[in-house]
């Protein structure tokens, strides 16, 4: 069974033998919610691959004591979320889901028929809740990774960004229900390695679609149309969808430990199982 998940940068200098105090609100959720006592297993990461796993040796109010048994690196497939600002939560669902799945960046994207829009105050409340969001579903899914949340970027803005990711050798791929490309088509595998050879953008657009103008500009700059199947899916699944399409297309998910890099490491005491 894999061992909860807290977030804490004292993780990223973790050894083996080593005691780490997880404080406010992090340890208040793993001691008063979660009810986590002495003697239980758990994983602190670093949210940059880093993973300290341990048991607690001491439990109270807003502090969280845990004695490191093994530290593991972790690289996580390159994904890309560019995902547009939509009406009803959608939004927020897809970013939930997609990271759970294993996204590694995420960008809102005010795109043209984008009915929601974040402007001034409410740009900054809307980056903070993504961005919570992010660590939630990365600790549910047990990741050590912690994708990081652009500031929202206009279309504008994505076609600037896109050429030079097309020219570093990343994917740039647009869901588009009249593309003809299937995405599961496309061959993504690196030399000799679990870990994929470049990483992949996965544009999602709003309710109404992307305009036939912005696809335009996004195939100028570089990015491929694709289709994920013969159906429309909501704001809210075609993010999601995709990953797990390209999860599969690209053997991600055919390691069971995922990407992992191997632990440095193991103390003499028990830490309650091996990493995943």
């Amino acid at each position: 069974m894999s061992a909860p998940v807290f977030v804490d940068p004292a993780a990223a200098n973790a050894v083996p033998g080593a005691l780490i105090d997880v404080r406010g609100s992090e340890a208040r959720h793993a001691v008063t919610v979660q009810r986590r006592e002495v003697g239980e297993t758990v994983d602190i990461v670093d949210g940059h691959g880093t993973r300290a796993r341990g048991v607690i040796e001491g439990a109270a109010g807003d502090l969280l004591q845990v004695r490191v048994g093994t530290v593991a690196h972790e690289a996580d497939a390159p994904v890309t979320l560019v995902q547009a600002l939509a009406k009803g939560g959608r939004d927020e669902q897809a970013v939930e889901a997609a990271v759970e799945l294993g996204v590694t960046r995420v960008v809102p994207w005010a795109a043209a028929r984008s009915i929601v829009q974040w402007r001034g105050p409410k740009a900054d409340k809307g980056r903070a809740k993504w961005e919570s969001l992010v660590v939630a579903a990365s600790k549910q899914s047990r990741r050590a990774f912690v994708a990081p949340v652009d500031a929202v970027a206009s279309t504008r803005d994505l076609c600037h960004s896109i050429g030079p990711a097309v020219a570093a050798g990343d994917t740039v791929l647009v869901l588009h229900e009249d593309a003809t490309v299937p995405l599961t088509s496309l061959s993504f595998a690196g030399p000799a390695t679990p870990e994929p050879a470049r990483a992949v953008w996965l544009i999602v657009g709003p309710e109404g679609g992307i305009a036939a103008e912005e696809l335009e500009q996004f195939q100028r700059a570089g990015a491929t149309a694709v289709r994920l199947g013969p159906h429309v899916l909501r704001a809210s699944s075609a993010g999601p969808a995709a990953m797990a399409a390209l999860a599969a297309v690209r053997g991600t998910w055919d390691n069971p430990a995922g990407f992992a890099q191997g632990a440095t490491g193991q103390a003499d005491a028990p830490t309650g199982g091996e990493l995943r």
